[in-house]
């Protein structure tokens, strides 16, 4: 018995109506991708360029006039004697100070779980597995009723303090000091007399630059982008963060609210405008240090 194998063409045949679903897939999937992510984004970028009317009126996306921005950009920056800026400001202190005391919070943490043992440890490692997979809202509680038991509702060290805890932090840390640091460099190390805090500050934190990097990337991105906290704690508009802010210009907005925005310079074009700005530094801080983050994701991929 003779067994022949299919001809080039009938594979050819079998494989086209795969290969042709296959770039259906795809072309939907993009698609979706473009109505849904993309063209917001696009209109977001070109709404500040044209007037209130003409946002309503005109094709979504056609580009106005520079003047229109440059208007945008002045009533913006003139709402409540410049609020916009003092949003900014905040933002910057609370996202500054509390990306600080992660840091100076997460590393020795992430560190001690890893790399050494003591009573405890793992205990304290599935607390801080459980409060990181826990949502945010669910802490909003606690939290408000002990800033408010310590007189702190109102004060800078609302915003910072809470911010500065951040677990997730402190499992990427230990994630990495537990399987790219060699131990045998620091048994060497401590042949040679080094402490634990020499072993600490010379050999593992020079060398957990990436992951200190990424953790710091992603607190300050969470800190800055975090509404509900501030919301809670911080009573005056003068104290707000910009993602706050945010939310005071669209009450003020009169396509979203009519009778408390009558007569105010703030429209979508303004609105679109201050939300651009929002983003700026975080974007600015992306193209920054792109090329840490990489590392910081890459550490401990691989090993030798």
């Amino acid at each position: 018995m003779t067994l022949t194998a299919p001809s080039s063409k009938a594979t050819g045949r079998i494989a086209r109506p795969g290969r042709m679903l296959s770039f259906l897939i795809v072309g939907l999937l993009l698609a979706v991708l473009l109505v849904f992510f993309v063209l917001p984004v696009v209109w977001l970028l070109l709404a500040p360029s044209k007037t209130a009317g003409e946002v309503v009126r005109d094709n979504p996306l056609s580009f106005g006039s520079f003047h229109q921005i440059g208007a945008a950009w002045r009533h913006l920056f003139a709402f409540q004697d410049g609020a916009m800026l003092t949003w900014l400001r905040n933002s910057a202190i609370y996202s500054g100070g509390s990306l600080v005391l992660t840091l100076l919070v997460s590393v020795p943490a992430g560190y001690a779980l890893a790399l050494t043992n003591f009573r405890g440890r793992k205990t304290l490692l599935v607390i801080t597995l459980v409060t990181m997979i826990m949502p945010q809202a669910t802490l909003v509680l606690p939290v408000f009723l002990e800033l408010n038991r310590f007189h702190l509702i109102g004060t800078v060290w609302s915003v910072i303090l809470p911010f500065s805890f951040y677990p997730f932090g402190v499992y990427l840390v230990y994630i990495y000091f537990g399987s790219s640091l060699p131990r045998d460099l620091l048994a060497a190390a401590r042949i040679d007399g080094c402490t634990e805090w020499q072993l600490f500050t010379r050999i593992a934190l020079p060398l957990a630059k990436p992951v200190v990097g990424l953790v710091a990337f992603f607190s300050f991105v969470g800190n800055w982008n975090n509404f509900y906290l501030p919301y809670l704690v911080l009573p005056n508009s003068d104290q707000f963060p910009v993602q706050v802010g945010l939310n005071q210009l669209l009450t003020s907005t009169p396509s979203f609210n009519p009778v408390a925005g009558a007569g105010l310079n703030i429209t979508i074009p303004e609105l679109a405008l201050a939300i651009i700005v929002a983003i700026l530094p975080v974007l600015a801080l992306f193209l920054v240090s792109q090329r840490t983050l990489v590392a910081g994701m890459l550490a401990g991929a691989t090993k030798e």
